[in-house]
């Protein structure tokens, strides 16, 4: 029986600079590094921080500058559906959850949002697929997060360390073992660590069956400086090893393989320990 390849999302974050060309961009290269879903972030500042912090934070009000044009979801669904990817986005407001609902083909619900039940239970009503990042998050918060989503058709916990970047040492891989067993749905790792050796120890060793990731195509992205995104030349090797690297898991059964067969005729023969077998031999007798 073989394993599921690990699912891969290009997280877009807000690296788009609300340019439509450059969303197309994301996608496209999304789909040419070997990821099966690009994800973007639908929020409105004034929805998402407190009053109280954008009057104090002009850095929160520039953040303006970093939404998601309505206008743009038919345009990147459509673009996703050309390219065979699948399109998701993440909801900050609650009427988010109705604006995506005809063009995702899941929701994503982030770290810092695992506490609103609401949102989450707005999403699981739709009945699409659901993938909960658990960033910063205790047991009971988790817990309480996938009782709110319990009405979806399938529901992913994607294990998370919300530092950006996360150092390797702290990113606790186990925690996905652990996440699968304790609620019984599929778990992975959301990334922050830009490191291989943490995508090859998550998907090879944890069995992650989805790694999340953030994307930016030029070190140009809002996001990039932080140090938390990979660029496409960085991430595609190691997809593509991933990848590559479950195909070699074959069949657990004892079984001779196809590329072996014509070897097998050249074995020491066991009457007398040379090679190869004796009915070999008799090709050459002529």
């Amino acid at each position: 029986m073989h394993k599921k390849l690990p699912y891969f999302i290009a997280e877009v974050s807000s690296n788009h600079a609300q340019n439509l060309e450059r969303c197309f961009q994301f996608i496209d290269t999304a789909a040419e590094i070997g990821c099966d879903a690009v994800k973007f972030q639908l929020f409105k500042i004034d929805e998402l921080f407190a009053p109280e912090i954008l009057n104090d934070s002009e850095p929160h009000r520039k953040r303006r500058a970093w939404e998601l044009p309505l206008q743009f979801l038919p345009e990147l669904s459509k673009r996703c559906q050309q390219q065979n990817i699948a399109f998701s986005c993440t909801p900050f407001y609650l009427k988010a959850v109705e604006e995506l609902e005809p063009y995702v083909d899941f929701f994503k619900i982030s770290s810092y949002e695992l506490l609103w039940s609401d949102l989450i239970q707005r999403c699981s009503e739709t009945g699409k697929p659901l993938v909960i990042s658990t960033g910063m998050a205790t047991e009971d918060e988790i817990r309480s997060a996938v009782t709110a989503a319990s009405g979806c058709e399938k529901l992913t916990l994607l294990h998370c360390v919300s530092a950006y970047p996360t150092p390797i040492e702290q990113c606790n891989l186990k925690t996905i073992e652990t996440l699968r067993n304790t609620f019984g749905c599929d778990a992975g790792w959301s990334d922050h660590s830009v490191s291989p050796a943490v995508l090859y120890r998550a998907t090879q060793h944890m069995q992650a069956s989805m790694i999340e990731f953030h994307l930016d195509l030029d070190k140009k992205g809002e996001e990039y400086e932080a140090g938390h995104c990979w660029l496409p030349e960085q991430i595609y090797p190691v997809i593509k090893d991933i990848k590559q690297a479950h195909l070699a898991d074959g069949s657990s059964s004892i079984s001779i393989s196809k590329s072996e067969l014509p070897d097998r005729d050249w074995r020491a023969d066991p009457s007398d320990g040379l090679r190869p077998l004796l009915k070999t031999r008799e090709i050459f007798k002529n």
